[in-house]
Formats: structure tokens, C-alpha cells, sequence
């Protein structure tokens, strides 16, 4: 009974072995089944159109593919279906003229097919399998070419642009519908937080923009186009994460054309040819038609078009001269003229930037810091009219914080070079000056930033000699690190604006004589210039050894050239630490008194001493 049982025991695992692998070669045999399918319906759809015979195949080899749920099997099948719709592409059956009803009805069935793969294919861009997502990217773009290259060929109307395919993938970039590809990875996917699930994937974006967006000029402009359309029809609570996902895109767009001789990359090459030129104002013009969308001129149907709006108007020089309007020009004019990419960019960062603060104050912040900090460098120069922007960024300044201070630089910049007239600026910079600003990360930000905005010889000095003794104020109660920016911070100034150096030679006032009010909220109203900047003469006494020497700067001629703010900028505890410790030692400090040879522990008179005072006995 007892061997029994053990052999029992020993040829179960064996038969669950055997199980194993009876079902592991079931499988085996199933993937084998679906890729000769895969393989064999291929073959009957490219010899179908080859000999215009029914296309029926299709919607099988489109059914294996929806259900398919190993990786590299439905990568088989997408390239199949890749491969049969090229073919057909090729074969004009998707445009061009019709004969009859029935050539009619196959070609909307087609349609509908090559709807469904796109679909198919955008929602793979959110797949958990990197090989996937990656070439549903590049399977969707190369058949946005052979579309436009077909329509080109058979519209009789010129070089032309896929609007209908390309505006699918954008809506998947932009919406990141999710993978079906399985039950299982639904339910993971159901368990993820919603920021997980509707923002853009990582790889996706950065592939798309290194190999499209960054490098052809059609695949850009098309792209800023059908985003701004997305933007004022997308719902809102089913697709929260759009406007940030656009972000991600505009703000890694590193390249932007500056000159009318940098629009010539294209991803169709039609797009490329030279169009005919655009007729001027008052001039009769035909305009051309384009497939799939109202890209022809607004102003031939009687109605307002938006780049109207984003037009400069010309010089006064050119006035005599004919001047071209931006909305009457066709899209492939478009795609050749600078203007209109500048349009196209404004309208879309204008689209964009209301719904930049809609959401939770986190969210704001968050999405207004990543917008701002690409403002003065990557998007105000290419906007048809840079003071377009001034009212959201006006409005970041009420943020405070590191968003309020990039708020305050794009204003700084738009006053600078864009003549934009602010009053209230330095007002605004001045509330800044809190005693958080000396506590926070974004401490050396604010230096840098206020030492640019104060560098002008011709601010009144009663505004500056505000700023200086607000900051001399706050150095009482600030950290060491504060100190040693504010100092030549300071020192900086007063070589800058002689008329401040009355506030070091003043005779230190009694704290309740100063005649600086610290609660005004108005710098030009403060009487800073009639006080002193004792605070700064305290630290001369400071228990920091970095901070008395610096302070002593005031008391000297000032003959040293200015001070290099960022050598002072990144000081922290730490770091001012490290270098009290690692300082050489150039003389040894002098002792209270003599030292002796002789030992306090070992006397030979008395013996050890040490072992007296342990001897309990």
C-alpha cells in the first residue's frame, strides 16, 4: 500500500508535465495555424487586385488581427494588412474617378476597412509591447504618404494632403485611446489611475517628433492645424489629459523655421514642388480645392477667416505695394510661406494656453511652469505678435512662486523687445520680496532673474534703493546662504547706481527712527532712500565667517570690480560647511596657555592617576 502511494505521488507531477506540454504544443500549433492564415489571405488579397477580383479576404485578415492577442503574430498581421493596403493604395482604388454605383459602394467599403485598421493602429500606440507601439507609429505615417501621394495623383488639382487619415493619427496622439488587444491588459488598464491612462506614451512622442514633427515642414503644420481643431471640439471630462499632451509635443518642438529657404523638408514629396504664385490684394484669384476638408479659401464662401487675425499688417514702405493676405492663399501655398506657419503656430499656442488653467491648483502650476519655461526662448519668437500671449501670462504672475517669477521674465522680455507697456511690473516683482524667497529652492532663480530685470541705468532710484533695503530688511531673519547672494547682489547695484551709495554712508538710525516703511506696498512710495542699510552693517558681527568678511565690503573703497553673481547663487548649508572644513589653515590659533611635556595621566611620584580615580576598592 505504501509503494503504492509513492508511486502515486511520484507520476502525478509527470502527468501535469505531460499537460503542460500537450497544451504548450496546442498553442504552438494554433500560432502556426494563424500566421499560414495570415500569410495565405495576403497572398489571395494581392493577387485580388492584381486580377480585380472580390476583396472579401480582407475583412478576415482584418478580424485576425482585432483578435489576436500574441505580439508577434499580430505583427505579422499588421504588415500583411500594411502590405495589402499599399497595394491597393497603388492600384487607385481609394481615389480617383468612379465608373459606376458598384465601383462606388467597393470603394466605400475599402474605406471603411482602412478606417478600421487606423483604428486598430492608433490604439496600439498605447500597447504595453514597445515593438507595437512603435511600428503602428510608423505603419500610420507611411501610409499617411502613399494616401497623399495617391490623392496628389488622381485629384487633378495639384499636390494634396491626406486631412481624413492624418487627423486620426493626431487624435490618437493627442487622445491616447487604449489597446484592446487583450481582456487581461484591459483589467490592468481599468486599475490605472486616469493621469496613467490618458496621457501620451514616452517613446511615441519623442519618436514622432525626432522622425516627423521636428524635421518636415508639411508634417508640422498639418499637425498645429489639426491639433488647434481638437482643442475646441474635445470633451473635456472624457479626455481631460489633451491640452497637457499637446504641451508635450510643443514643448520639445526644437526646430522652427526662421527664413522662407528653411520650409524645404517634406514628408510628401509633392507638397514639395513650387506652387504657383499667390495672387495679391485686389487681384482676381482662382483658389484651389482640397480633398477631405475646407482648405480652400474661407473668403470665397463670404465668411471671416481666423489667420485674418494673425496677420501683420504691412509696412508702411510696402503699403504702395501689393501686399499678399495670408487667408487667401491655398494650403500648398501655405506650406511654402513662412507667414502662414507663424499663424498656424500662434493659433495653435493660443488655443492651447486657457486650458492651461483649468483643473486642480497643482495642475495649473504644473502645466503653467513647463509652458512658461519654453515661453521667451521657443514660442514668443515665432508668434506672428508676441503680445498675443500677455494676458495668460499676466495672469501666472498671481501664482507667485518659481511660476510667478517665469511669468514676470516673459513679461520682462515682451516689454524689452516687444514694447508690451506694463506699469505695474516692478510693482509686482517688489511683493515678491517676502521672507519666503529667501527660504525657498527657488531662491537663486529669483536673483537671477531680479538682477536682469534692475540692470537698466534709467529706473528711478527711489524704486531701486526700495529693492536694496527690502533686501537688506530680509537678510536679518535669512540663512546664511541667503546672505552671501544678497550681499553682492547689493554691492553690484550700488556700483551701478551712485545715487544709492548715500544709504552706506548715512549714520546707522535706531530702529525706530527708520523712516522706511516696510508694509508699503508701492517701491516708489517706500522713503528707502532717505534711510540706511544698517541691517547689512550687522552681519559684520555674524557667526558665519563668509558673511562678516563679505559684509565688510561696504566699509572699504569701492574700487573691486563688480562681484559674479553665480559664483554665489548655489550656495547652501552644505556647501558652505564643506568649505569651512576643507579651508587651509594658514596660522595656528594661539592657546590660552603654555603647554607642558609633562603628563597629567602618570606621575612617578604619585603614579597613574587615571587608575586612582576607577579604584573602588
Amino acid at each position: 500500500m505504501g509503494i503504492k502511494q509513492q508511486q502515486h505521488v511520484v507520476q502525478q507531477p509527470v502527468r501535469g508535465n505531460l499537460w503542460k506540454k500537450r497544451k504548450l504544443s496546442d498553442e504552438k500549433n494554433t500560432n502556426k495555424d494563424v500566421a499560414f492564415s495570415i500569410q495565405s489571405l495576403e497572398v489571395q488579397l494581392t493577387a485580388a487586385v492584381a486580377n480585380k477580383t472580390t476583396l472579401n479576404p480582407l475583412a478576415d485578415l482584418l478580424d485576425i488581427a482585432r483578435n489576436i492577442a500574441e505580439a508577434s503574430l499580430l505583427s505579422k498581421a499588421l504588415y500583411a494588412l500594411y502590405r495589402v493596403f499599399v497595394v491597393i493604395i497603388s492600384a487607385g482604388m481609394l481615389h480617383g474617378a468612379l465608373s459606376d454605383d458598384t465601383a462606388k459602394a467597393v470603394r466605400t467599403w475599402l474605406n471603411e476597412r482602412l478606417q478600421g485598421y487606423t483604428q486598430l493602429l492608433v490604439g496600439l500606440l498605447k500597447d504595453d509591447e514597445p515593438t507595437l507601439k512603435t511600428s503602428s507609429l510608423n505603419i500610420l505615417m507611411s501610409l499617411q504618404k502613399h494616401l497623399s501621394t495617391s490623392v496628389s495623383k488622381t485629384s487633378g488639382t495639384g499636390p494634396q494632403w491626406h486631412n481624413a487619415h492624418f487627423k486620426q493619427v493626431v487624435d490618437g496622439l493627442l487622445a491616447c485611446p487604449p489597446s484592446s488587444r487583450s481582456k487581461s491588459r484591459d483589467k490592468k488598464r481599468k486599475a490605472e489611475t486616469p493621469a496613467e491612462n490618458g496621457m501620451v506614451d514616452a517613446e511615441i512622442r519623442d519618436l514622432f517628433i525626432e522622425k516627423w514633427l521636428s524635421e518636415n515642414d508639411d508634417v508640422r503644420w498639418f499637425f498645429l492645424r489639426e491639433s488647434a481643431g481638437i482643442l475646441t471640439t474635445f470633451d473635456k471630462k472624457l479626455n481631460p489629459d489633451i491640452p497637457a499632451n499637446l504641451l508635450s509635443f510643443l514643448e520639445r518642438l526644437a526646430t522652427f523655421p526662421t527664413e522662407a529657404s528653411e520650409l524645404n523638408s517634406w514628408w510628401v514629396e509633392e507638397l514639395g514642388a513650387k506652387p504657383p504664385k499667390p495672387k495679391a490684394a485686389g487681384e482676381d484669384e482662382d483658389e484651389e480645392a482640397e480633398l477631405d476638408g475646407p482648405t480652400h479659401s474661407a473668403a470665397d464662401d463670404g465668411e471671416d477667416d481666423w489667420r485674418k487675425f494673425f496677420e501683420d499688417e504691412a509696412p508702411v514702405q510696402e503699403q504702395k505695394k501689393a501686399h499678399v493676405r495670408l487667408h487667401k492663399l491655398t494650403t500648398h501655398q501655405s506650406l511654402h510661406s513662412l507667414g502662414a506657419h507663424r499663424a498656424m503656430f500662434t493659433r495653435t499656442w493660443l488655443s492651447l494656453l486657457p486650458y492651461l488653467s483649468v483643473g486642480s491648483e497643482e495642475s495649473k502650476r504644473a502645466l503653467a511652469t513647463r509652458a512658461l519655461n519654453v515661453m521667451h526662448r521657443g514660442v514668443m519668437p515665432h508668434l506672428t505678435r508676441a503680445i498675443l500671449v500677455m494676458d495668460w501670462v499676466g495672469s501666472c504672475v498671481d501664482y507667485g512662486g518659481s511660476v510667478g517669477l517665469l511669468s514676470l521674465n516673459a513679461l520682462f522680455i515682451l516689454m524689452k523687445e516687444y514694447n508690451l507697456d506694463y506699469p505695474s511690473f516692478y510693482t509686482r516683482l517688489y511683493t515678491f520680496l517676502d521672507r519666503d524667497v529667501l527660504h525657498l529652492k527657488h531662491r537663486a532663480r529669483f536673483f537671477r532673474m531680479t538682477e536682469l530685470f534692475l540692470s537698466s541705468t534709467h529706473l528711478p532710484v527711489t524704486l531701486l534703493a526700495s529693492f536694496v533695503k527690502r533686501l537688506a530688511r530680509l537678510s536679518l531673519s535669512a540663512p546664511p546662504a541667503a546672505i552671501v547672494m544678497i550681499i553682492p547682489f547689493t554691492y553690484n547695484l550700488l556700483k551701478k547706481h551712485p545715487s544709492l551709495m548715500a544709504m552706506i554712508h548715512r549714520e546707522v538710525l535706531i530702529v525706530e527712527l527708520d523712516p522706511f516703511n516696510n508694509s508699503e506696498p508701492n517701491p516708489t512710495k517706500t522713503q528707502a532712500i532717505d534711510s540706511s542699510l544698517w541691517e547689512l552693517y550687522t552681519h559684520r558681527q555674524h557667526y558665519h565667517s563668509a558673511v562678516s568678511t563679505l559684509a565688510k565690503i561696504f566699509s572699504e573703497a569701492f574700487t573691486k570690480p563688480n562681484y559674479a553673481l553665480e559664483d554665489f547663487l548655489d550656495h547652501t548649508y552644505s556647501t558652505l560647511f564643506d568649505t569651512e572644513v576643507k579651508r587651509r589653515i594658514k596660522k595656528e590659533p594661539a592657546l590660552a596657555m603654555e603647554t607642558t611635556h609633562q603628563s597629567w595621566f602618570r606621575d612617578s611620584e604619585q603614579g597613574d592617576r587615571v587608575e586612582d580615580l576607577w579604584s573602588f576598592a
